[in-house]
């Protein structure tokens, strides 16, 4: 405990100095694949991005006074795990034939996809059904959205899906091609994971969702789901950050570490949904109790800034 009391307090006092170059920041790794380059928008910090000049407009549309929610934890809820989990594969891993309802915007496969691997929501939930898989042999992220599996696992239907290299850039995805997000985006990068909140620092941004999205995007997002052209709604890949001036005071470890986070790289909208909903990989470590005393946030303590990679593409 004293260990990460002192690796949080050093995050704190970075966030206060100027933000260092992108390739000088920690590269997020996961069973020893680096997550995208340091130059990744997802990996870059936004400590000093300055603040859009239509931030409280966006806010406002997002829901000013709506709640934070951390959208994972430990144990169940319906029946299934709380958040998106994600299944680690070799490359000796049979890959298998995967049908898409999406096919135009999806790659072709085939897909290293274990029987069992983990569907976010459990194997018989009714949501999203996103299924990530990522072969540590090549570093390759395959993911679906809305996936089933077929004779025991021996193939699988989904909604659509999408192959990324770790070792590559954000502009993997045809522009305009959706992946198993709205946004183009991949997932994984985006999650909040128990092991980075015992070392005691997320190093790049999380994904989060709106209730209403305008049909455009900002890099690094390739892909819009909406017919709205209201200016006063949010893009795909907008970047949000938690102001400089909210205190973490009183926050208990877990939950000091994402709100720092949320500080140092921001938000990156990637899909429709509730307001605020922040997404993590479910862990049995995760405290509950801790991840909800984040819920003291609410659109107030946001605002919008001026990504690295700044401009809206239609």
């Amino acid at each position: 405990m004293r260990a990460l009391s002192s690796l949080i307090a050093a995050v704190v006092c970075a966030a206060g100095a100027t933000a260092a170059p992108a390739l000088s920041a920690p590269t997020p790794q996961i069973a020893g694949c680096q997550i995208l380059p340091a130059t990744s928008a997802w990996n870059q910090p936004i400590t000093r991005a300055p603040v859009a000049r239509n931030s409280a407009t966006l806010i406002r549309s997002i829901g000013l006074t709506a709640n934070f929610h951390a959208d994972f934890g430990s144990g169940l809820w319906d029946g299934g795990p709380i958040g998106i989990p994600f299944t680690t594969v070799t490359g000796n891993q049979p890959k298998v034939k995967v049908t898409f309802d999406y096919s135009d915007e999806s790659d072709r496969g085939p897909y290293p996809i274990p029987p069992r691997a983990a569907i976010e929501g459990g194997s018989n939930a009714d949501g999203d059904r996103h299924v990530i898989v990522l072969d540590r042999s090549s570093c390759k992220l395959y993911e679906l959205f809305d996936a089933h599996p077929l004779a025991a696992g021996s193939s699988w239907r989904a909604g659509s899906g999408a192959v990324f290299d770790l070792h590559g850039g954000d502009a993997q995805r045809k522009r305009g091609w959706t992946s198993a997000d709205a946004a183009g985006l991949p997932i994984l990068p985006g999650l909040a994971r128990y092991e980075e909140v015992a070392a005691g620092a997320i190093d790049h941004a999380l994904r989060f969702t709106a209730p209403r999205t305008r049909a455009s995007f900002i890099a690094p997002a390739r892909h819009f789901a909406s017919s709205s052209n209201d200016a006063k709604l949010p893009p795909m890949g907008l970047r949000v950050r938690l102001k400089h001036k909210t205190s973490l005071k009183g926050l208990p470890p877990q939950a000091r570490v994402i709100a720092q986070a949320m500080k140092t790289y921001g938000l990156l909208l990637a899909d429709n949904g509730s307001p605020w909903y922040v997404s993590g990989a479910p862990s049995p470590r995760w405290d509950n109790d801790q991840l909800h005393s984040l819920d003291r946030l609410s659109g107030r303590d946001f605002e919008v800034v001026q990504a690295p990679a700044p401009g809206v593409t239609r």
